[in-house]
């Protein structure tokens, strides 16, 4: 029973945070309440090809189906930057690339120069009386000056499931842009060293496989009591490439059947420059799919990932359900950021355009018992203060993301905030219908993307729109801080290495802001 009023009290004051009194509310029955565990899902370079957010109405995800039937969904939730490492970096920091200086995948966040002095999420709860634990992927990995960085220095307890284990490929099935493979067949034609495409089922079983291990090691846990709250951070490596995950997701899809994405031939052509020149070149992955007619494959080979993260994610879902802390945990389940499959003539990530920024965000918070849905355009930089809130920590005022905790109470309360991504190449400002982008070599876009979802029709030099544009603008960093120049090389096989013990003794709580 006290777990049942638990979450009936937590969910009050869930109501009250539309209102003024919050905090006093949170602070008057704070004592009453034990505070609420955080069970805190990343899934790797997933898009919106989900059955809650229907980007790809073939996807077969009935786990996060279900959970959302419980659950708020943000239906235009972005990243802070679209590709691995300055995404989880700004998420799990609470600041934007132009903040920390953190760009791409070679910046490791440590050595910012106000990440050094703020403490990251996890590190957040572990000094607010949290005991904080991780498996998989959260944090990007980078060489070291003794080993490989995990991330591990953020948690008071890291495993890693992903060591020793490789899911190896059945290469009669197998194909790979690189090893110039198609379905098994190797051809020098298939060659394409720049290219970074390679997908095929897995020689292991479901079991054996990494991820499954990851969901494993979350399933025990919950399986414990724990002395203190817990922040338990589960990280998925799919649907990252390669795409190799067990025959039966694949099975789960009848490649005849598979219709891809809709790709425009001219699509990068109102796409331009100020000097006029074009900003875009279809990418070497898109001309070697297109060469070798592989649309229908490639889009398969990401479905069953997805299908795979999705029973893998099924495993911890269902070991909370039957746990002792189901009516006292958040869930958090969210993407790093989105994937082109042809569109904009591209695959991959790292872009600025819509398939690209936007990226699954799905809350559940102790009292839920149907679905919500947002179109608010609320950033994974919004999670560590909303998170600090819902679990009455105490304000973290200096970080750049925004509490939107009102909003799983009321979907339409106001908010003000667009969907800010920043990139090594550019800004994406996305509010409402309107998607804007600014490179930095001053090209800008503009498109309506509730009339022109697939932002084939850029509308910049539309004098009509100004305004818009003006407004959007506005919101674009007018600074972007220097990246850090401290880097150190991965070690041979780093993901097996030793995680580097020298980091976690420089990152002294007690003087972390």
């Amino acid at each position: 029973m006290r777990r049942l009023s638990t979450s009936i009290l937590f969910f009050i004051i869930i109501c009250s945070s539309a209102c003024a009194q919050q905090k006093q509310v949170i602070k008057q029955i704070d004592k009453q309440l034990e505070k609420p565990n955080v069970l805190f899902i990343a899934i790797d370079d997933i898009n919106d090809w989900i059955e809650p957010l229907g980007g790809n109405p073939q996807a077969i995800t009935p786990t996060m189906d279900k959970f959302s039937n419980q659950a708020m969904v943000f239906n235009n939730a972005v990243c802070a930057a679209p590709i691995c490492g300055p995404s989880r970096s700004a998420l799990l920091s609470g600041f934007l690339p132009s903040t920390s200086g953190v760009y791409g995948n070679a910046h490791n966040m440590i050595y910012s120069e106000i990440v050094k002095k703020n403490a990251t999420l996890p590190e957040y709860f572990s000094k607010n009386g949290y005991y904080s634990l991780s498996n998989g992927k959260i944090f990007h990995k980078h060489g070291a000056e003794f080993g490989t960085d995990f991330g591990h220095w953020a948690f008071d307890e890291h495993a890693r499931a992903r060591r020793y284990e490789k899911d190896p490929v059945d290469r009669k099935y197998y194909t790979s842009s690189k090893a110039g493979i198609i379905k098994g067949v190797k051809n020098p034609d298939f060659l394409d060293k720049k290219s970074k495409l390679s997908w095929g089922p897995t020689k292991d079983d479901f079991e054996e496989t990494v991820d499954y291990k990851v969901a494993d090691w979350a399933r025990n846990q919950l399986q414990k009591n724990f002395d203190k709250p817990f922040f338990m951070a589960v990280g998925f490596i799919k649907p990252h490439l390669p795409w190799i995950v067990p025959k039966e997701f694949f099975d789960m899809y009848d490649v005849d059947k598979i219709v891809p994405p809709v790709v425009k031939e001219d699509d990068l052509d109102d796409i331009l420059m100020p000097n006029g020149k074009p900003e875009h070149v279809p990418s070497g992955e898109y001309k070697w799919i297109k060469k070798h007619g592989l649309e229908k494959e490639a889009t398969r080979a990401y479905l069953a990932n997805i299908s795979y993260v999705d029973a893998c994610l099924g495993i911890v879902m269902d070991a909370l359900e039957k746990s002792g802390h189901a009516d006292n945990t958040i869930v958090v389940i969210l993407g790093d950021h989105g994937w082109h499959l042809g569109e904009k003539q591209r695959y991959l990530k790292n872009t600025t355009w819509l398939e690209a920024v936007k990226t699954p965000l799905l809350v559940k918070i102790p009292g839920m018992d149907k679905p919500l849905r947002s179109n608010k355009n609320v950033s994974l930089i919004d999670v560590y203060p909303t998170l600090v809130s819902l679990c009455g920590l105490p304000e973290k005022a200096n970080i750049d993301g925004h509490d939107f905790s009102q909003l799983l109470m009321n979907p339409n309360a106001e908010w003000e905030f667009p969907g800010i991504t920043v990139s090594n190449s550019g800004t994406s400002v996305l509010k409402d219908e309107w998607h804007y982008i600014l490179s930095l070599k001053g090209t800008e876009e503009l498109y309506n993307v509730e009339k022109d979802p697939m932002e084939w029709n850029n509308l910049i030099s539309d004098s009509k729109y100004k305004d818009i544009v003006k407004a959007l603008k506005k919101w674009v960093p007018q600074e972007r801080a220097k990246s850090s120049k401290t880097r150190f090389k991965k070690q041979k096989n780093y993901v097996d290495a030793d995680a580097d013990p020298s980091i976690k003794p420089t990152r002294i709580l007690n003087k972390l802001k």
